[in-house]
């Protein structure tokens, strides 16, 4: 392996890791369950998609290589949906935003 896919992969790897620290601090230090959501949905997948990036990278093996990129393409494509989900689901059961959120579009649930 070359310097440059070493540096690539090392940098690669570090930029995930980040964002999925990032996301394990959001889960602990944010507020109501919509933002710990938004943190673990947007960042954890970035940084968990960067890992496999890293790994396809690295890999000189085109199964594995292929499994890497399914692996991003399931987290890009999983994360939305089930974030989504997962809000409505809250919002129906009666979990309001906290007060620092600015603006609620969501109309309240009928009693």
């Amino acid at each position: 392996m070359t310097p440059i896919y070493e540096v690539a992969v090392g940098v690669v790897l570090v930029v995930g890791s980040i964002f999925a620290l990032i996301a394990a601090i959001g889960l602990l230090r944010l507020q109501d369950v919509y933002m710990r959501m938004h943190a673990g949905s947007k960042a954890g997948t970035l940084g968990s998609g960067l890992m496999l990036i890293a790994l396809a990278i690295h890999a000189h093996q085109i199964d594995v290589i292929t499994r890497a990129l399914a692996g991003v393409v399931f987290f890009l494509l999983t994360a939305p949906v089930s974030a989504h989900l997962l809000a409505k689901a809250a919002l129906e059961v009666g979990y309001r935003p906290c007060a620092a959120t600015k603006v609620d579009e969501m109309p309240k649930p009928e009693e």
